[in-house]
């Protein structure tokens, strides 16, 4: 073989993998956009269902929904919003819930996140609810003893994550 065959046989060994990688590659975009909701518009808040994405909303989204409100325990004062069992039922139907179900409400700016069961949500005494921080974020608060307090508030919730066992 001569030295011409061998570099023709060369650049053709590397066209073929540069377009094995490229086609590679493709197919994985492909895969992440169909992951992707290109509906989704700044500040809305995603809600997975087992991992995939099936709604979002932004505050403004729920404010025709019912008010809630109580008296924190830290300083008394009032939180009005929304319960989130009524955001919820807004894109799902209560009999897809089991009480294990559970509802995981994340801030990931503030790198915190609480996990909650449906019976804990759906029991409207526990006043698991959104209200409306200074910025027009939302905040998650409530009656239950571990999201009583301000320190334990999940603030500036950016996305939703309901698994069902």
């Amino acid at each position: 073989m001569n030295q011409k065959v061998r570099v023709i046989i060369a650049i053709v060994i590397i066209i073929v993998l540069v377009g094995a990688v490229i086609g590679i590659e493709y197919l994985r975009g492909q895969q992440i956009a169909a992951q992707i909701d290109a509906s989704l518009e700044p500040g809305d808040i995603p809600v997975y269902w087992n991992g995939n994405l099936r709604a979002a909303f932004s505050p403004t989204d729920i404010d025709n929904l019912p008010p809630a409100s109580f008296q924190d325990a830290e300083e008394g004062k009032t939180q009005d919003g929304w319960l989130l069992k009524d955001v919820i039922m807004i894109y799902f139907n209560e009999n897809q819930f089991k009480d294990d179900t559970i509802i995981k409400v994340i801030s990931t700016s503030r790198e915190k996140s609480v996990d909650l069961t449906w019976e804990e949500v759906a029991n409207t005494e526990n006043m698991v609810m959104f209200d409306l921080s200074g910025r027009g974020t939302l905040k998650l608060v409530s009656l239950l003893e571990r999201l009583d307090v301000r320190d334990e508030w999940i603030q500036d919730v950016d996305r939703i994550e309901i698994n069902t066992r």
